[in-house]
């Protein structure tokens, strides 16, 4: 008899064997108990984290009702992942320098780092001073000028450190290896650029936030600077707090009806205080939009449904705020100076 059955019928036994039996029994039933919870588990739906009433919630549900959460989860992990691979390459460098010289990592910072850092004198205090005194709520320097001097000594030393380990970086040809952190998100919406570009920026901004127009003078130059090596799709997230924001995304999707959703994109970000429906309306025909058939479309409502799906899915994948950018994936936030798309996108280029 075999210890995963369960016994059912068994003839009549001797009491010894009878015995014997039992204790064998005895050993199996866990296994049966066991058996059991399994064909009850093998019942359940797949995936399932639990059940009410026989009916599944699965883990994709679960995961779903907290995907911002998770993408920020992920994002926090993976920066941190990324920091702390800098300071291993870093001290890994300094170890190999130290070594190829002779000396021990101590003497070597000491001579190529501190050695080389410049001392602040009280000129320098004074310069930067007198260019920041404007926001140093009419501190006096004497009260100030030790914080000054320290702040200073502490600049010019990450210089210099930066400085010696970019040199240690070309010199033993370091490579990063590590993928950095992508969210998924569809590039899916008006864009710019050609669809088999290199590099694809997806925005998530609205028409009714001073900060996504602050940031449309950055994007042109990203454009002008790459040219075809850049895609720019827009997508739509109105923030609660601007009243006209959701219709004005409408208006767009109206516009792009005609082929003019970058035209009315620059009319309303050119005039954000006039975004109520008869402005929007007023905007669509002095670009050249047929007007009959621009307000049936507004009127309609018939674009709320893709404005609230943007909405939906920039909330999931850790957009905010706007102006939002996922540059091949790569989360940048907020209206950033064109160095910072640089950096990314050059990253990129050159992953490539």
């Amino acid at each position: 008899m075999s210890r995963t059955s369960c016994p059912r019928n068994a003839p009549f036994l001797s009491t010894a064997a009878a015995l014997a039996l039992l204790l064998l029994a005895g050993l199996a039933m866990p296994a049966c108990a066991g058996q059991e919870q399994a064909a009850a588990t093998k019942a359940s739906e797949p995936g399932a984290v639990a059940e009410i009433d026989g009916q599944p919630i699965t883990m994709a549900e679960l995961e779903q009702s907290v995907a911002g959460q998770l993408a920020q989860l992920d994002k926090q992990r993976r920066e941190l992942l990324e920091q702390n691979l800098g300071r291993l390459i870093e001290e890994k460098l300094l170890e190999r320098e130290a070594l190829a010289r002779g000396v021990t990592k101590e003497a070597l910072t000491a001579t190529e780092i501190s050695a080389k850092v410049q001392p602040v004198t009280d000129a320098d205090v004074d310069a930067w001073y007198e260019a920041n005194k404007a926001r140093l709520g009419g501190r006096a320097k004497e009260s100030i000028a030790p914080q000054i001097q320290q702040f200073l000594a502490n600049e010019r030393g990450t210089e210099a450190r930066a400085g010696f380990l970019s040199s240690l970086r070309e010199k033993y040809k370091v490579r990063i290896l590590l993928e950095p952190h992508r969210v998924k998100v569809a590039a899916t919406g008006p864009a710019k650029g050609p669809a088999g570009a290199p590099i694809t920026i997806v925005e998530f901004s609205e028409f009714e936030c001073p900060f996504c127009a602050r940031v449309n003078p950055t994007l042109d130059q990203v454009r002008a600077t790459y040219g075809d090596k850049v895609r720019i799709v827009f997508r739509h997230l109105p923030l609660p707090m601007h009243a006209n924001a959701f219709k004005a995304s409408e208006a767009s999707l109206c516009a792009d009806e005609q082929g003019k959703f970058w035209e009315m994109h620059d009319a309303m970000f050119a005039d954000q205080r006039n975004l109520g429906v008869d402005a929007l309306k007023a905007k669509a025909a002095s670009i050249g939009l047929d007007a009959a058939r621009f307000d049936e479309c507004l009127d309609s409502g018939r674009h709320a449904a893709q404005v609230q799906a943007d909405l939906a899915e920039g909330q999931q994948v850790g957009a905010n705020g706007t102006p939002t950018f996922f540059i091949n994936g790569r989360l940048l936030s907020g209206a950033q100076p064109f160095e910072a798309f640089k950096e990314l996108i050059d990253d990129e280029l050159a992953r490539r």
